[in-house]
């Protein structure tokens, strides 16, 4: 089985970190005006025993530079107003935790900060 979930992406200079199950996939990346913020849906894997990886992504607006092997992923745009964000995946080589397992808590929790 495999289910989706909603994570929220920080712009700026620091990537945002989540944990994923090994497998994912990102499936969709939109701006929600109502919460004026860029999010990613992510398609994972329900099996128990799959590890859970820690992964960044950063966002970035339209003309400022990133890293050349940084991964672009998707576009999101605010409908009303002038803005694109662009969100891209930090190499696991580039990130401070490596590609390990992780065995803390969530670092992002999906929906944590909603009310479903």
């Amino acid at each position: 089985m495999k289910t989706i979930h909603k994570f929220r992406i920080e712009p700026g200079k620091e990537p945002t970190t989540l944990s994923l199950t090994e497998g994912y996939r990102v499936v969709r990346c939109e701006y929600l005006i109502p919460d004026k913020a860029v999010y990613l849906w992510v398609e994972q894997p329900l099996n128990v025993g799959a590890p859970v990886l820690k992964r960044q992504f950063r966002v970035a607006f339209s003309g400022e530079p990133v890293p050349r092997d940084f991964e672009y992923i998707d576009t999101a745009l605010d409908q009303f107003g002038p803005e694109a964000y662009h969100v891209f995946a930090v190499p696991a080589e580039n990130q401070a935790d490596g590609v390990e397992p992780e065995n803390d808590s969530l670092v992002n929790q999906p929906l944590a900060a909603s009310d479903w």
